[in-house]
């Protein structure tokens, strides 16, 4: 006798190989058979000819940042992701240094939380997540941008001997507590200010593990070519398996590159390096306004930027490297004061601005465009978030449909209808997917889209009883009806509810069912190594 039964369903397995009929018979949280049979159960779900196939597992997620202000966050089990890897763009919260705590805080945009941030270890932190309950598996990276801030603050310059060997033991350390690999942010203070010859040292002890290295490589804009031959160069040098985050490029001037990139990938990979990369389907960025200020602006932390946008000085100068060069991630210029989104912001009085263009806001403003942009990064203490849409829908196909393309949410541990607008990227991944480039646009057949939701990062990040329908593996179950499945998330903030999921189980529990979250938390921190088979 089952748990539960699945019966009379389209199965879909995560190999890529086409549906068949069957029914799922599940015992003791684990898949216990697969095939076409009839049996008895505790608790029988006929799927009336509806598709099950292993829960999503997103490759990309920022759920640690959030996650103990937001403790039971539905935005990403109701998309179907049963387990996340945490701790993307070189930001984890731990290791912690008492000493740059502040600037840690204000590096991953959490100074306006109020806990207690009593862990040190990414042991610690993942222990005390793991007693409040979790909605879903999380398989936790280390933030090397987290671990230059513990070791130099936000120093811009090469580290130390000594310096660099804190951070390699601070790696081994997070690796040898579970860790499944190591993220940089490569646009992003403390992380831009190193360089390839210290990621190489990093992702040495990183490939002594078998773990990944997860970057945001330094450029998605007019440098992207440049980016991606770095980082592939680190993967080359260190052994390291390579996953290149988010992949696309932005600005209309750089639109088509992804050729380029899918070659320089297509090259590695010939000549023996695992290189893989993951997107998400919408033509919007989401990141930090201030992420588009040149590197020496970010020298020292938030406070010394804020000093900077006091100084006359600094701000003409910081509008002259704005208006004049892109030897960085220039978002302002590569993209547009027209296409850049206010998405969040701080102080109350800027709130009516959330969901306009930066254009619309200084013309409403009939400001200096500079001047204004100054004066709103230090109202809002730097932390402004943004939509940034630079991406074309040909450029969004042609890395879709790429084998060495896994999905990811790029998403956070978000509230189902928060005040802000949050991108819908946190809502409506895979069923945005699914509706409407597998169902209407047919970019993809609904096996291929599954694989690279399941087994493929499964694959990459080395979980082994995850990500395929196999008797024995943990029954982590997305159902759904591929006819009506779509997202519901806008750019407003107004919508947010996928359509289409009937049901989703995470280790062998119902946590959504006909749609609704069933307040259940069956959720493991995974531990790389630690899996059966």
């Amino acid at each position: 006798m089952y748990d539960i039964l699945l019966s009379n369903a389209r199965i879909i397995d995560g190999t890529g190989n086409p549906w068949f009929h069957g029914a799922i018979g599940i015992k003791d949280r684990r898949i216990a058979r697969i095939g076409a049979f009839e049996a008895e159960a505790g608790r029988h779900l006929d799927i009336e000819g509806r598709i099950v196939c292993p829960g999503f597992i997103d490759i990309h997620s920022h759920a640690d940042l959030e996650i103990l202000a937001c403790p039971h966050p539905q935005n990403k089990i109701q998309q179907g992701v049963t387990t996340e890897a945490t701790g993307n763009c070189g930001q984890s919260t731990a290791p912690v240094n008492q000493g740059t705590l502040e600037q840690l805080k204000q590096y991953l945009g959490l100074s306006s939380q109020d806990l207690s941030w009593d862990w040190s270890s990414l042991d610690e932190f993942w222990n005390r997540v793991q007693k409040q309950g979790l909605p879903t598996n999380i398989a936790p990276l280390v933030g090397q941008g987290t671990i230059r801030n513990a070791v130099m603050g936000f120093a811009q310059r090469e580290p130390e001997a000594q310096e660099l060997s804190e951070m390699k033991r601070l790696v081994s350390q997070a690796m040898e507590q579970g860790a499944f690999g190591l993220s940089s942010g490569l646009i992003y203070p403390p992380g831009l200010f190193s360089t390839a010859a210290e990621m190489i040292e990093l992702a040495k002890i990183v490939q002594q593990f078998d773990g990944i290295y997860a970057s945001h490589v330094r450029s998605e804009t007019g440098n992207i070519i440049e980016a991606y031959e770095e980082a592939i160069a680190v993967c080359r040098a260190s052994g390291v398996k390579l996953q290149i985050s988010h992949h696309k490029a932005c600005g209309r001037d750089n639109w088509g590159k992804v050729a380029q990139t899918i070659e320089l990938i297509e090259a590695a990979r010939q000549s023996g390096l695992d290189v893989s990369s993951d997107q998400y389907p919408y033509l919007a960025a989401c990141t930090h306004l201030s992420a588009f200020l040149p590197p020496w602006a970010h020298e020292g932390g938030v406070q010394a930027l804020l000093e900077r946008l006091q100084s006359p000085a600094d701000r003409k100068l910081l509008k002259q490297y704005i208006q004049e060069r892109d030897d960085w991630e220039n978002g302002i210029k590569q993209v547009g004061w027209d296409r850049i989104v206010i998405s969040r912001v701080l102080c109350e009085e800027d709130k009516p601005v959330q969901g306009k263009t930066l254009q619309e806001i200084i013309a409403e403003k009939r400001a200096d465009p500079f001047e204004w942009l100054f004066d709103f990064l230090l109202r809002n203490q730097a932390d402004v978030r943004i939509f940034s849409f630079g991406v074309c829908e040909e450029d969004l196909c042609r890395v879709m449909t790429h084998p060495s393309t896994m999905f990811g949410t790029d998403g956070g541990a978000v509230a189902a209808q928060p005040e802000a607008k949050p991108h819908p990227r946190n809502y409506g991944v895979y069923p945005k997917i699914l509706g409407e480039y597998v169902s209407r646009k047919q970019v993809l057949s609904l096996e291929e889209a599954i694989r690279k939701m399941s087994s493929f990062p499964a694959q990459k990040l080395g979980i082994r009883d995850r990500g395929l329908l196999r008797a024995g593996n943990w029954a982590d179950l997305v159902v759904f009806d591929p006819n009506t499945i779509i997202d519901g998330a806008d750019y407003q903030g107004e919508a947010w509810k996928p359509r289409g999921i009937q049901a989703v189980l995470v280790n062998g529990e119902i946590i959504v069912q006909d749609g609704e979250f069933t307040g259940k938390t069956p959720g493991q921190v995974l531990r790389r190594g630690s899996f059966a088979g």
